[in-house]
């Protein structure tokens, strides 16, 4: 026995041999890509309700989700603990790897911390523009299991600081994230466009709050932002299991018919004859399509579903794209800032931009002309559709971010446009937040106090920082 004595304490013997006491930075951030990008665009009722926020859809079998009732499925929590854990744990840890590891060159170095830190700041921002204040400056310390919140408009500060910072970290002379890294394969050109692109969303959302810093910023950004669909920051899905998109799994995996086009969304896309209609949706009979009055129960029958598109198991999961950035350069020289064009040439690229992508994915090959039609139309044209910018761009923008739900929350509680109204079954106004989860409420409860009493209350009525109008 004495000879056969090699461990130190019995806890050796609880050690599994099959688990890697260490693991490889890299390793860490397709895991985090993959969970950022299903958890700003899934259509999981237990989650990822945007859509119905939004009024893109309304509920058939169960409407508690389309009247915003976030308690019963716990929707805040189950957001907030992906994007907390999943996505900026594996972030944080991978930075540290990064960074101890001796024998990554230092140029890729600072690639792959630039990009990590960007995953980081999209998945940040995304907290902040759905709760307000957040644990940020003490979060991810596993000794602090009580962390201070920020400030909301802090915490943004430091994000322009970190995408400034990545911005000078990169340099396409050097590799990046290699092969780990689904979103871009490593290419460090089109991680610079993104970085860009993120500099100019911080921009534009906070553009009512502080409108100098927001036009130094927009116009320091333009020249590096997306320059066509092709550097779109999207995440190509697979055909099996468990790396499917997760509309797939919602709309056709599950066997069930949750979801109907909301009449609020298909009627103005009628109106405008809008050729994306029958790609976002399908046909109740013929060619006829029909949205479902938003809010109550319905049939799935007698009302349009969710397009063929969007039951394809690879369908990109998108995170921005050129559609997005052209939106917001149109907004931008409304605002007088020097970003160059004209507000009607950014917003007919964004729209040519948004049919082009959605009918490269349903195989069709008429998009420009298409757009053409489309934009010809008095309704749509920029010179005599109805009302000012943030009304002629907030509707058309709503119409393209169909499949960045989360995203589409952000510019309609921002832009104020299109003019949502809630539905006479609503349990409350339609959420301009979420509330913070149970789980802070029980386990931080101090802290937790300390937010909610600093925005008046922890209701999903309080406005973000940056929405002013």
């Amino acid at each position: 026995m004495l000879a056969t004595a090699c461990v130190d304490s019995i806890q050796d013997y609880n050690v599994n041999p099959k688990v890697a006491a260490t693991v490889p930075g890299l390793t860490l951030v397709p895991t985090a890509e993959r969970t950022l990008v299903r958890t700003l665009t899934t259509t999981n009722q237990n989650l990822g309700i945007t859509r119905l926020l939004v009024q893109y859809w309304t509920e058939t079998t169960y409407n508690d989700e389309a009247r915003y009732n976030l308690a019963s499925r716990q929707i805040p929590e189950n957001f907030w603990t992906p994007l907390y854990q999943t996505v900026l744990g594996n972030l944080n840890e991978a930075t540290r790897l990064i960074t101890a590891d001796a024998t990554v060159a230092t140029g890729v170095k600072a690639n792959q911390l630039a990009c990590i830190d960007l995953l980081a700041v999209q998945a940040w921002s995304t907290l902040v523009d759905t709760y307000g204040n957040i644990p940020y400056t003490e979060a991810l310390n596993p000794l602090n299991t009580t962390p201070k919140y920020d400030d909301a408009a802090t915490i943004y500060t430091d994000l322009i600081r970190r995408v400034n910072a990545d911005i000078a970290a990169m340099s396409t002379s050097s590799a990046g994230l290699g092969t780990s890294d689904i979103i871009y394969n490593g290419s460090m050109t089109r991680w610079l466009r993104y970085a860009n692109t993120l500099k100019l969303r911080l921009a534009m959302n906070t553009a009512d709050v502080d409108a100098a810093r927001s036009k130094t910023l927009a116009e320091q950004a333009v020249a590096g932002v997306f320059q066509s669909s092709s550097d779109n920051a999207q995440l190509t899905f697979l055909t099996a299991l468990p790396n499917q998109n997760p509309l797939y799994e919602d709309l056709v995996s599950s066997g069930r018919a949750d979801y109907v086009g909301a009449d609020t969304f298909i009627n103005p896309l009628l109106a405008l004859n809008d050729p994306r209609l029958s790609i976002y949706f399908q046909p109740v009979s013929g060619s006829t399509y029909k949205g479902a009055p938003y809010g109550p129960k319905t049939s799935a029958d007698n009302s349009s579903q969710p397009g063929t598109v969007l039951r394809s198991a690879t369908l990109p999961g998108v995170l921005a794209t050129y559609s997005e950035v052209q939106f917001m350069l149109a907004e931008a020289v409304e605002r007088g800032f020097a970003v160059g064009g004209t507000a009607e040439s950014h917003y007919n690229a964004a729209i040519t931009a948004s049919i082009a992508y959605w009918e490269n994915l349903a195989g069709k090959t008429t998009a420009a002309a298409d757009a053409a039609t489309y934009l010809a139309q008095p309704s749509v044209a920029y010179t005599t559709a109805t009302g000012g910018y943030k009304q002629k761009i907030g509707i058309q923008k709503w119409i393209s971010l169909y499949n960045q739900p989360t995203q589409a929350w952000v510019e309609w509680r921002r832009l104020d446009y299109p003019q949502l109204t809630k539905p006479a079954v609503a349990l409350t106004d339609i959420p301009l937040r979420f509330t913070y989860p149970t789980s802070e409420q029980n386990l931080n409860g101090a802290n937790y106090a300390t937010a909610a009493s600093s925005i008046g209350g922890d209701k999903v009525t309080a406005k973000i920082f940056w929405d002013k109008f």
